[in-house]
């Protein structure tokens, strides 16, 4: 059984925060029996921020970024049993969703999308959106995040069927390690600098720097280099995912800010979420709609709904309660949101699907 998947980076998580989705989810299905092969573009400078070299579960297949190679390389979409058009390849997006035609009639044909919110934003202000006359044609919409109010979203848009495989945590990647002085800070981010995120960032990190000026903060993440900061902020530019456990595990704290799209739509923890609590981390949060059904809040992570409470959170927190929030928080996450759990969960679709689709050829 094989799946075609067509995505952003499976190699590189430079400007690609998709990566450790994709690797902890397609990873763990190789290991139910598919044979994956992923399709992923020279674009953005991903190929020369290789953080991983092709694993030995995926054949990955690097085309080059122009479209006489898309074309190409979607042409064996012919060969999987399942097809897989992800968001956000970041080139030639709506041309490959050209990808669905070249597969089989007896194939599985799912979209999955990386980032809903954005991507339904998009449609609700384009009406010809490539995407929305699409959907009626795509047997699955899959999505990492936004629960009820997505699924809704989706299926007035015309999808068949929409459904949330949420993010996860793999914990042969993030996991405890041994502290570093130069992670060692009151309060670290990891986040690149992106249009609908930055204005959260400042209320939710830079605000409480300003008002606690002596304590330390770390900010990790592409695109900061020319951005004013509160003398006690500290720049990192990339942080490679090898560095990610450290960086985690170090500072007292480890925040997280959702992207303005994702907060409003609420349902929607980042990968950054498990990275952290994966590592140990104490983490504090910015508030969206159901942060309670993946961690239990004061106990497995702390909330804050703007940069005062991040700051109060900070000024209360000692090191033995935030390591007890940290073990808390890795437990839970290692009981009830692994890959392997959502891959099961994947698994299980597909294989369903699959046997209803020879069923009804068969009758």
């Amino acid at each position: 059984m094989k799946i075609a998947f067509y995505g952003s980076s499976l190699l590189s998580a430079y400007w690609n925060g998709a990566a450790t989705y994709y690797r902890g989810m397609l990873g763990e299905l190789a290991k139910r029996g598919w044979e994956i092969v992923f399709f992923e573009p020279d674009a953005f400078d991903r190929q020369q921020h290789r953080d991983i070299d092709p694993p030995d579960w995926a054949e990955v297949v690097v085309w080059e970024n122009s479209l006489d190679a898309c074309r190409q390389v979607m042409t064996r979409a012919a060969e999987a049993d399942v097809v897989v058009k992800a968001s956000g390849v970041g080139v030639f997006d709506d041309e490959l969703l050209g990808v669905f035609d070249h597969a089989r009639p007896d194939a599985l044909t799912i979209f999955w999308d990386v980032d809903a919110p954005a991507t339904l934003a998009e449609m609700r202000a384009d009406p010809q959106h490539a995407l929305k006359k699409a959907l009626p044609g795509i047997d699955q919409v899959l999505t990492y995040g936004g629960g009820p109010p997505v699924i809704e979203a989706y299926l007035a848009v015309g999808a068949r069927a929409c459904r949330p495989i949420y993010n996860a945590l793999d914990p042969t990647t993030h996991h405890p390690v041994e502290k570093e002085t130069r992670f060692c800070v009151d309060l670290a981010l990891l986040a690149n600098r992106l249009p609908d995120r930055e204005a959260r960032i400042e209320r939710f990190f830079l605000e409480p720097a300003a008002m606690l000026p002596d304590r330390t903060f770390l900010l990790g993440g592409n695109g900061w280099h020319d951005k004013p900061m509160p003398a006690n902020v500290r720049t990192l530019g990339h942080v490679g995912t090898g560095d990610h456990n450290a960086f985690n595990g170090s500072p007292l704290a480890v925040l997280n800010v959702a992207r303005d799209s994702m907060a409003e739509v609420g349902f929607s923890p980042a990968t950054r979420v498990f990275e952290a609590t994966g590592a140990g981390a104490c983490l504090i949060t910015d508030w969206w709609e159901g942060i309670e059904q993946f961690l239990e809040p004061d106990v497995e992570v702390l909330v804050a709904r703007d940069g005062a409470e991040v700051a109060e959170h900070l000024k209360r927190l000692t090191p033995e309660r935030a390591r007890a929030i940290g073990e808390a928080a890795r437990q839970r996450v290692l009981r009830d949101h692994t890959y392997a759990q959502r891959a099961e969960e994947a698994d299980a679709l597909f294989r369903a699907l699959l046997d209803e689709r020879r069923e009804r050829s068969a009758a």
